[in-house]
C-alpha cells in the first residue's frame, strides 16, 4: 500500500488525451438535462426547444503562443475562433462566449485592451455575445480560456461516434498551412534573438502566417450542408493534426480507416516553405494541427452532392474496425498504420 502511495506517474506518460481520460472515466451524469458531457467537441444540454453545446480552450503563454511574434489582437481574435470551431464541428451555431485572462505585472492597460480588441472583432464577425467571465492575476505569463456556447435543433447535431463503414472521409479546406506558418514564425524568431536588426523574411507567406496568426472558424461549412442537403455521420474539427482527430473518429465510431495520401490538399504556400525548410507536407497536414478545417463522414450515397464541390474533398472512407487506421501511400499504395503524432501539450 505505500508503495502504491508513493507511485508517480509522469503527465508525459499519459499525453493530453490519456490524462483527460484518466480524470474523467468515473464521472457519472446526474441530471436529465445533461445529454452529453466530456468525450465530444462540446458538451450539449437539454434547455426547452433547443440542444445547447458548451466548449471551453485554454491558451497558456510559452505553451500555445510566444509574445515574441504573437500580436496581441491577433491572439484575442484566435482564442474565440478555436472554441467557436468545436461549436460548428458540432453541426451548431455559437451565441454566446465568456473570456477569462490571468494576466502578469508586466501587461499594460493598453496591451490587454489590444488583446479584447482581438476578441471583440472576433465576436463581431461570428455574431455572437461576450456575456461573462473572469480576471485575475498570474505570475507565470498570461492565460486566456475561452467559453463558447451554441444551439441546434436535436436533429441537426453531429457527434463523433456515428462514422459508419463505407462512409467517406471529407474534410473542408487545405492542411498544413497553420504548421508551416509556425515554423517560419520560429525560423525568423531566432534570426531575430541573433540579429535584432534583420528584418523577418515573410515576403510572400501571408496565407500561412494568417493560417497560424489570426485563424478562421468554418462558419460556413453548417448552412453549405442544409444547402446541399447533407448531414455528416461525425464530424470532428482540425486542432492537434489530422491523424489524431480521424483517430478520435475511428475509435470513438469503433470504425477502421484508409486515408489516402494523394488525396490531400495543400496551398501553394504551404508547399512552397516545406520544400525551403525540408519539410514533407504530409506531416504537417497529419502531425502539425491548428488548421481548423472540419473533418467529417458522409453515407456514400452523398458522394454526388459533394463531388465537384470547391470547398470539400474526399480523402479516404470508413473501413471495418478489423481493417485497422491506415495511411495509403501515393504510388506503391502501401498502407501504413496511423499514429495519433498531433500536438501534445504535455509531452516533454
Amino acid at each position: 500500500m505505500a508503495n502504491a502511495m508513493h507511485t508517480k506517474t509522469e503527465l508525459s506518460e499519459l499525453g493530453e488525451f490519456g490524462l483527460i481520460r484518466h480524470l474523467t472515466q468515473n464521472i457519472v451524469l446526474k441530471n436529465e438535462s445533461t445529454l452529453t458531457g466530456v468525450g465530444d467537441d462540446c458538451a450539449v444540454l437539454d434547455f426547452k426547444n433547443k440542444k445547447i453545446v458548451v466548449t471551453t480552450d485554454l491558451l497558456t503563454e510559452g505553451v500555445h503562443f510566444n509574445l515574441m511574434y504573437v500580436p496581441l489582437k491577433h491572439l484575442g481574435y484566435k482564442a474565440v475562433t478555436v472554441n467557436l470551431s468545436d461549436v460548428y464541428a458540432m453541426n451548431a451555431t455559437p451565441r454566446q462566449i465568456t473570456v477569462s485572462i490571468a494576466v502578469s505585472a508586466k501587461m499594460s492597460v493598453e496591451a490587454i485592451t489590444e488583446l479584447y480588441s482581438g476578441i471583440y472583432l472576433a465576436c463581431e464577425r461570428y455574431g455572437v455575445d461576450l456575456i461573462g467571465g473572469d480576471t485575475t492575476s498570474s505570475l507565470t505569463g498570461l492565460l486566456i480560456s475561452v467559453t463558447a456556447i451554441g444551439e441546434a435543433d436535436e436533429e441537426d447535431l453531429v457527434y463523433r461516434n456515428g462514422a459508419k463503414d463505407t462512409d467517406l472521409l471529407c474534410v473542408t479546406g487545405d492542411l498544413g498551412g497553420a504548421y508551416m506558418g509556425l515554423q517560419l514564425l520560429e525560423r525568423e524568431n531566432e534570426v531575430f534573438k541573433v540579429n535584432p536588426k534583420m528584418a523577418p523574411q515573410f515576403a510572400g507567406y501571408d496565407y500561412i502566417l494568417e493560417r497560424q496568426l489570426k485563424p478562421e472558424a468554418r462558419k460556413d461549412i453548417p448552412p453549405l450542408f442544409k444547402e446541399l442537403g447533407i448531414k455528416p455521420t461525425s464530424m470532428i474539427d482540425i486542432s492537434d493534426g489530422l491523424s489524431s482527430e480521424i483517430l478520435h473518429l475511428c475509435t470513438q465510431s469503433e470504425v477502421g480507416c484508409r486515408l489516402y495520401e494523394d488525396r490531400l490538399l495543400y496551398d501553394n504556400q504551404t508547399k512552397k516553405m516545406a520544400t525551403e525548410l525540408n519539410i514533407n507536407p504530409l506531416v504537417a497536414a497529419l502531425n502539425g494541427g491548428e488548421d481548423y478545417e472540419l473533418l467529417f463522414t458522409l453515407p456514400v450515397t452523398d458522394n454526388e452532392k459533394i463531388r465537384n464541390h470547391p470547398d470539400i474533398s474526399v480523402i479516404g472512407y470508413i473501413t471495418d474496425k478489423s481493417e485497422g487506421v491506415n495511411l495509403i501511400t501515393a504510388g506503391v499504395g502501401q498502407a501504413i498504420p496511423l499514429q495519433a503524432q498531433g500536438w501534445n501539450p504535455l509531452k516533454d
